[in-house]
């Protein structure tokens, strides 16, 4: 099959959508269309804000997110970390192993339940998340200068909904 000239990524979602009607299943071409854009969209956020903003400070994406939620938030325990963040408990682990190696978090009891530990930001931290995020916004206003400040509402208030209906079986962590 001849490629038209046209982007690739244009070109591939056509092919993908016509492949995927052709199908004899119970397949809905415009489901596939909306979830291929929406991963394609992440997926070039994401690389392009852990490439351009985090990974030059020698950090990751996740890791900020996680730095950005306690500054938020304050001191927090793991298990909510895991929770707000769309993330296992175990990455979040991980994750703050190497923050708190790198100084940017600290790991505490928590002065209600010596058992439990909480993660706080440490004053490192607090400076990486707010020069961070500065960077991250400029690039964010970049990425979604494409439509009005009604439509960037729109689709925040639809991706909600999305995330608020989310199948059965998917806990907020995962």
């Amino acid at each position: 099959m001849r490629k038209p000239q046209v982007r690739p990524d244009v070109w591939y979602e056509r092919h993908a959508r016509e492949r995927v009607a052709a199908l004899p299943a119970d397949v809905d071409p415009s489901v596939f269309e909306l979830a291929y854009n929406l991963l394609h969209l992440s997926y070039l956020l994401v690389s392009d804000l852990e490439s351009r903003i985090h990974r030059p400070r020698g950090q990751t994406l996740p890791g900020f997110r996680l730095m950005f939620k306690l500054w938020l938030l304050g001191p927090t325990r793991v298990s909510d970390l895991a929770g707000y963040s769309a993330m296992t408990r175990s990455a979040v682990s991980n994750a703050v192993n190497t923050l708190e190696r790198d100084g940017l978090v600290e790991r505490r009891a928590d002065p209600g339940d010596r058992r439990t530990v909480i993660v706080a930001l440490t004053e490192a931290g607090a400076r990486a998340v707010h020069t961070g995020f500065e960077e991250q916004n400029r690039r964010e206003r970049q990425w979604f200068a494409a439509l009005t400040p009604a439509e960037r509402d729109q689709l925040a208030d639809l991706a909600r909904r999305l995330i608020a209906a989310r199948p059965d079986g998917l806990s907020p962590g995962g």
